[in-house]
């Protein structure tokens, strides 16, 4: 509250502090750690805090039973606090910490269910997030041209210098693999291995949006092929993602590609200049992804862990509050008109509209919004309106306390926070003039998406398994475009099958029989025959001494 309060007041006074903590002093070098608290850092922090207290509040309830409640709940507290680092860092080697920070704990929180898959999800996350952390440390190595690591003063007037190109290049390739955009999408489906308060976190307002969030302070010194570049990787993730979660089963999956889709939203219109309207759908999708994440965390703890959506339907009934909090994160994350997500995305698509830029770019935007409808309705289908396909003994209800009232915090914020922020953020509103079809074709996409994705999941329900080309596109679509395989078997297969190739001819191979088994057998060869020497020294000496005497007869 006090954060919010702070970056109102900031906002309003136009007014940004830089402060500086001497860390450590050592012969006139001193390290100082600096802050930079302005109305974007401030506002960004108060709903990171908000957004992880009613996390924390609906864990206790969701993780009960667990052996190591604290050291979860530890773990999500470090990660707030990278978080926080990262937020309030004005200077690439703090960024580096809450970063680093970032990756590690993520690392040790989808790993927390101990098993295989867990395992595998883990390692991809932690090493896709090192190709930015390295991209970071090069950045770092860049900035000794300038006077310090403090970027926020060199970014706008070293625009043109080929240094600060290369470290605007490094660091859009950092947030690419933090914020997962394609080729490093792969990670973001497979850390759904982690609990769902962690997803919840996870995927609203930390680790996916620190990429977002630090292109936002970067965007000064992007030069246009930078740009360029970026808008088509954002604007492909936001298709590949929206395509992907209409083929997906898994509830905490689907969640995971819509939080793509959005990420990709906020990247390309990022890319297009408007780093405001970034920060913006940043901090609405935040709102309404972690409603969603808990609403499904309590829909799978109610269906014993069961996370396959064909298996629910119609816990409208049986779970009314959930339900109802689920479908208005739902709306909302489809743009439904007054609902938070509606402000930022309709915003977004009317700006679109106004700089128009190409076919393709308009095109695919508008399509991704319909996608976003169409696998919206499909999950309320297959989850809440149709028929019930668990357990006929079951115990579906809205019993537990804590989990409801930390989505009930969540949930006024996912009705009304959009205007809020819109009344904040843009005191001088943005003037857009289209003409009338432009200006409905967002609700006409919307529309469109929303009965193909009614359609499709009735259709859905009774496809015929032996249509092998239909299954094919289906598990390509669902496999994010062979996504995580190309980014697992791409980098490891080659070099394991060259280092089994080098193992078996070279190690156990040639070198053997050329190198040390040949050593060792002329060694033993030589040795063998000095021992029968030894052994037989008193009959070869006489034999010996014989040859010596007939030797100087014949001489």
């Amino acid at each position: 509250m006090l954060n919010f309060l702070a970056s109102v007041l900031f906002m309003i006074n136009d007014y940004s502090l830089i402060l500086e903590f001497e860390v450590l002093s050592l012969n006139s070098s001193q390290i100082m750690m600096t802050v930079l608290l302005d109305w974007m850092s401030l506002l960004f922090m108060s709903f990171v805090l908000f957004i992880s207290s009613m996390v924390v509040f609906y864990s206790y309830d969701y993780m009960m039973g667990d052996l190591n409640m604290n050291r979860f709940i530890m773990l999500v507290s470090m990660f707030v606090l990278s978080m926080m680092l990262l937020i309030i860092s004005p200077n690439l080697i703090s960024i580096l910490l809450g970063w680093d920070g970032l990756g590690l704990v993520s690392y040790c929180l989808v790993i927390y269910y101990q098993n295989t898959k867990s395992y595998s999800a883990g390692m991809l996350t932690a090493l896709t997030n090192r190709i930015g952390d390295v991209a970071l440390l090069m950045s770092i190595a860049w900035m000794l041209n300038y006077g310090s690591w403090n970027y926020v003063f060199y970014l706008e007037f070293m625009k043109n210098d080929l240094s600060m190109n290369l470290i605007s290049w490094l660091v859009v390739l950092a947030s690419i693999t933090k914020s997962a955009q394609i080729p490093f999408s792969s990670w973001l489906p497979a850390a759904m291995a982690a609990p769902t308060p962690v997803s919840s976190l996870v995927h609203s307002s930390t680790l996916v949006t620190a990429g977002v969030y630090l292109l936002i302070r970067f965007n000064y010194a992007m030069s246009i092929n930078l740009m360029m570049v970026l808008l088509f990787l954002g604007t492909m993730t936001m298709f590949m993602a929206g395509l992907g979660a209409n083929f997906e089963f898994d509830l905490k999956k689907i969640i995971a590609l819509s939080t793509l889709s959005q990420l990709g939203l906020m990247m390309s219109i990022l890319a297009l200049g408007e780093y405001k309207l970034s920060f913006f759908h940043l901090l609405t999708h935040a709102l309404f992804k972690a409603t969603l994440f808990m609403c499904a965390g309590c829909i799978i703890h109610n269906l014993n862990d069961c996370q396959d959506i064909r298996y629910m339907g119609g816990l409208i009934v049986q779970m009314p509050l959930t339900s109802c909090f689920f479908i208005i994160s739902n709306l909302s994350l489809c743009g439904l008109p007054f609902l938070s997500g509606f402000y930022s995305k309709d915003l977004i698509l009317e700006i679109l509209s106004m700089n128009y830029l190409n076919v393709y770019i308009y095109l695919i935007y508008f399509l991704s919004t319909g996608l976003t409808v169409c696998y919206t309705l499909r999950l309320i289908y297959y989850s809440m309106i149709g028929s019930f396909n668990f357990l006929s003994l079951n115990n579906l209800n809205d019993s537990s306390l804590k989990m409801l009232k930390g989505m009930g915090g969540l949930i006024m914020f996912v009705i009304m926070g959009g205007s809020m922020l819109m009344w904040l953020m843009f005191p001088v509103p943005y003037f857009i003039c289209l003409p009338f079809l432009m200006k409905i074709m967002a609700l006409i996409v919307s529309l469109i998406g929303g009965f193909i994705g009614y359609e499709f999941s009735k259709f859905y329900l009774n496809y015929n398994l032996k249509s092998f080309s239909y299954l094919n596109y289906s598990l390509f679509f669902s496999s994010m475009w062979n996504m995580p395989i190309l980014s697992t078997y791409s980098i490891n297969l080659m070099p394991l099958s060259m280092g089994k190739f080098i193992y078996k001819k070279l190690d156990q191979g040639w070198s053997e029989y050329i190198g040390s088994q040949n050593l060792y057998n002329q060694l033993k060869n030589s040795s063998m025959f000095m021992q029968i020497l030894f052994n037989n020294n008193l009959k070869i000496f006489l034999i010996l001494l014989i040859m010596w005497i007939i030797l100087i007869l014949i001489i």
